[in-house]
């Protein structure tokens, strides 16, 4: 057990088997997490490295549970529920934890008097848990007054991200040591059991149903209505969600696409989503998957109802027709499966783009060059089309269906597609000299250049 910091009067290692009342799934839970934080050498790194903590190997990470603070505020009714304190020999790092299972959430008046808290006894960090899904850790589900995180950084982990952490260090060999490899994947065991009060996003808000029943009235659009905006919420949940499945589908960390003010600001990242929402009814993100031929864009549209996953290949440049570059596109997705997937052509200058069938052009390439003889494609886009009528406005279904498209589509077309490279340029064989030629010729150069000059 870690010595306890002065700012903490009382407080009792995190257990890895709590005796706990049954009604206690919070402390339960966060206490088996923090346990392995501490103790599974490789998960700790993993997850506080995300936060931008560096805990080298002669790092020392202690974890504590119903810690008191020997400094709180007169009126203070909150108590946090785990303390975390890294020690590099060099510098401490120290945390507060606050967990949430089940159905219970995060609220502002606890995480701003936590925050408080910190700043109050010198600790560095605020950590919340719970069901809630972020694309990164510095991305808060609550909004928060960025006052109060001057001086307190404010992070937040999803128990589907810990769970997605867990699987992927076992399956890419992060962690060497026999038993923090059971530790490991007896964490992930119990936080998928229903006992552990975890539960992965999986149902959109009630605002969705009524949000896809005005657009399809020919409602209008507002990116100031609450409704969008839960909309937005929910729609940036959903894609955590497949980013979280597809990383342990494959067995590597898939990421959202995000520019730098995005990734920066959470709220640009709102903002841009309820612009395109309010613009164009649909709402659409890319996805980075590891070595992937190029990213795949995910787009949901409220008016036609359909989810569509997509890629976009450059087409090969040493091809002179478009015959030969769809040829080359159709040999790399000869064996998929053409249900539901089309395939279309991007044309230079202001020509509109034309799409077919994957089925047809598997078996007659040529038939996609009847529209423009005289032109040659420049770039294919890859789709799968989902056209899911009445089922896009059920709340439930609209998840498990947008996670399968995602899966849906890497399995079939995504894992399939190689981009095009060009090939490095070669030396013409007239050009071929001995190099002692080469280099008197190179000297003479050279000399004339000099001489010219001076002269």
């Amino acid at each position: 057990m870690g010595k306890l910091p002065a700012f903490v009067r009382s407080g009792e290692a995190a257990r890895l088997f709590p005796v706990l009342a049954d009604t206690s799934k919070e402390g339960r839970t966060l206490s088996i997490f923090l346990a392995c934080l501490e103790n599974v050498s490789g998960f700790g790194r993993a997850m506080l490295g995300g936060l931008g903590v560096r805990v080298g190997s002669r790092g020392r990470i202690d974890t504590f549970t119903e810690v008191m603070l020997a400094k709180t505020a007169s009126d203070a009714k909150y108590r946090p529920d785990g303390l975390i304190v890294v020690n590099t020999g060099k510098s401490t790092w120290t945390a507060l934890v606050e967990a949430k299972v089940g159905a219970a959430e995060l609220t502002n008046p606890q995480i701003e008097a936590y925050l408080s808290l910190a700043k109050l006894n010198g600790i560095d960090a605020v950590i919340t848990l719970s069901n809630q899904f972020t694309p990164l850790p510095t991305h808060h589900p609550l909004s928060i007054s960025s006052v109060l995180t001057r001086k307190v950084e404010l992070f937040h982990w999803s128990w589907g991200n810990v769970i997605t952490q867990a699987q992927l260090l076992r399956e890419l060999g992060e962690v060497e040591d026999r038993e923090q490899l059971i530790l490991l994947a007896e964490l992930q065991r119990f936080l998928l059991h229903p006992s552990s009060g975890v539960k992965e996003f999986d149902q959109m808000p009630a605002a969705w149903s009524d949000f896809c029943a005005s657009v399809a009235a020919g409602g209008t659009i507002s990116a100031k209505d609450a409704k969008s905006q839960e909309v937005v919420g929910s729609w940036h949940q959903a894609l955590d969600r497949v980013t979280t499945v597809l990383s342990r589908q494959i067995g590597d960390h898939v990421q959202i696409a995000m520019g730098r003010a995005e990734a920066t600001d959470p709220t640009e990242r709102i903002k841009k989503a309820l612009s395109g929402l309010a613009s164009d009814a649909y709402l659409q993100s890319d996805i980075l998957i590891p070595n992937a031929a190029a990213p795949a864009q995910i787009c949901i549209d409220f008016r036609k109802r359909v989810v569509t996953l997509s890629m976009r290949l450059k087409a090969p440049a040493d091809r002179k027709s478009t015959k030969a570059r769809l040829s080359w596109l159709m040999r790399q997705l000869a064996d998929a499966e053409t249900k539901d997937v089309h395939v279309r052509l991007l044309w230079p200058g202001r020509a509109n783009a034309t799409q077919y069938p994957l089925s047809i052009l598997v078996g007659s390439p040529e038939s996609a060059t009847t529209d423009r003889p005289n032109m040659v494609a420049g770039a294919f886009e890859v789709l799968l089309v989902k056209d899911l009528g009445s089922k896009f406005a059920q709340r439930k279904i609209i998840v498990s269906e947008i996670i399968n498209a995602a899966s849906t589509f890497h399995a079939n077309i995504g894992e399939r597609l190689t981009a095009w490279q060009a090939k490095p340029p070669k030396i013409a064989e007239q050009k071929l000299e001995p190099a002692s030629v080469s280099t008197d010729a190179l000297r003479q150069q050279v000399e004339q250049e000099a001489l010219q000059r001076t002269g």
